[in-house]
């Protein structure tokens, strides 16, 4: 009992003293009741307010990105470099500007519709000082057919509303810089194609996440993805941002993204 009672009351001193577990708690009472696609304007958060495409979306995001502190890394200069492949509406931006006020943040959203909500959000936080980028990042400067989804879901694997979108190399993207403190990729299912044409070029990061999206009826690449890493000298963490109870039968066949995990990559000097 008196573990029980320990346990407890550190969770509750836990909630009581962390702001955004308190704001996340709030914004889930105000907002997790609505449906998905309904876009609101001025949803206020902390001391911002953002328009919002998908409420259920956002509550996700803002537990993913300011509760658990997702992107959250250790940077040798106060003004850190951030490559921010998928920004989405702008939280992840939000979080390195109000980690690192003085950090250089390029931030990549392919969705037309999705980069001008990013662009009015950071506009209407303050924050101006993120250089935005309305490309899809890929393995050329081609272009590319690209399904946008309302979300945070659009992906060049989509069969539905489908759009043309300029594009842009990351390898050579990341040539152009000595020092990357953190490059994060998460492109909806692109990133194994983009992360081994960035092989030898990531020597430069020292830091970098990816969401890696397994599709049902595609060949896996987590390993591949993996052996990249490896071969830069990354140590790597893994988390499952969709577990799931008896993965040995309960397969999700009837889901078209089968996996999705988190990658964290970091260099221990």
């Amino acid at each position: 009992m008196r573990v029980f009672l320990e346990s407890l009351a550190k969770k509750v001193h836990g909630y009581l003293s962390n702001e955004y577990k308190r704001e996340y708690t709030r914004l889930l009472i105000k907002w997790g009741k609505y449906r998905r696609y309904e876009t609101r304007r001025n949803v206020r958060f902390l001391n911002y307010k953002f328009t919002v495409p998908d409420l259920l979306t956002f509550l996700g995001q803002f537990q993913e990105i300011f509760v658990k502190e997702s992107y959250r890394f250790t940077a040798a200069t106060d003004e850190p470099l951030i490559i921010d492949c998928g920004a989405n509406i702008g939280m992840s931006c939000l979080y390195f500007k109000k980690t690192f006020p003085s950090s250089k943040v390029v931030a990549f959203e392919a969705d037309p519709k999705i980069f001008s909500i990013l662009t009015e959000n950071l506009n209407n936080s303050g924050i101006h000082d993120v250089e935005l980028v309305n490309k899809a990042v890929w393995i050329d400067d081609n272009g590319i057919r690209f399904s946008v989804e309302g979300a945070d879901g659009g992906s060049i694997y989509g069969n539905n509303n489908l759009i043309e979108v300029q594009t842009l190399r990351l390898k050579d993207f990341l040539e152009s810089f000595s020092s990357i403190d953190l490059l994060k990729i998460d492109i909806e299912g692109a990133e194994d194609k983009v992360v081994l044409d960035c092989e030898k070029s990531l020597d430069r990061v020292k830091n970098i996440f990816i969401e890696y999206h397994s599709w049902t009826k595609k060949e896996q690449k987590l390993g591949e993805i993996l052996a990249v890493l490896e071969s830069n000298k990354f140590r790597y963490q893994l988390e499952s941002s969709v577990p799931r109870e008896a993965p040995l039968v309960n397969h999700h066949d009837e889901s078209s993204i089968d996996l999705h995990v988190n990658v964290y990559g970091y260099r221990k000097e």
